[in-house]
């Protein structure tokens, strides 16, 4: 398990198909990702299951998003992992609108960078968000990312076309803001 300030992240498991099942149907939380149709219960138990059997590697890390006290609230991974070019695109939901903010998904994006850089030795990080999702632009510019670009109009959704802003973050970047902590943490103790 990988562990962060808020929460765990873990292995999907094909018992968490009931409350994937939910999220991935609630319109409310799909408007954010690019989930435009229903899915059916056989094919989340499909997923959850594959993702079980396949398990994580370097080329596919899925990922449950525990609470400290066990509740699964969400997904995230990285995919499309290049390791020539070591870098790989980051996805999430917080599923339960519950724990929406209140730094579980900041908590996770920054749980989930450390691995990627520290342990699969990533140099970069990257993601499309649409426009419109500002908690999530909040978010990531919180954990680092920098806007790269848009892919004007790309997406069509409530009857008009919005842009996806490219976003990534480098190994030196993700890291820097930590040494300078540390640093800082380290003066003030010899003060």
């Amino acid at each position: 398990m990988l562990e962060g300030r808020l929460v765990r992240l873990r292995a999907l498991e094909p018992s968490d198909v009931e409350r994937a099942y939910t999220w991935v149907n609630d319109r409310e939380v799909t408007q954010f990702l690019l989930l435009r149709y229903p899915m059916s219960r056989t094919q989340e138990e499909k997923y959850l299951a594959e993702a079980a059997e396949q398990g994580n590697a370097y080329a596919g890390v899925r990922l449950a998003m525990e609470t400290k006290d066990g509740l699964h609230i969400g997904m995230c991974g990285l995919h499309h992992t290049s390791p020539e070019n070591r870098h790989a695109s980051l996805g999430i939901m917080v599923g339960d609108k519950s724990y929406w903010s209140n730094g579980y998904g900041s908590d996770a994006v920054m749980t989930l960078l450390r691995f990627a850089f520290e342990e699969m030795n990533l140099n970069r990080v990257e993601l499309g968000v649409f426009e419109f999702n500002e908690r999530a632009i909040a978010c990531y510019l919180k954990c680092g990312f920098v806007e790269e670009g848009r892919r004007r109009e790309h997406y069509f959704q409530e009857g008009r076309y919005w842009d996806i802003i490219d976003m990534s973050v480098l190994r030196r970047e993700f890291e820097a803001p930590q040494q300078n902590r540390v640093q800082a943490e380290t003066a003030s103790l010899e003060a």
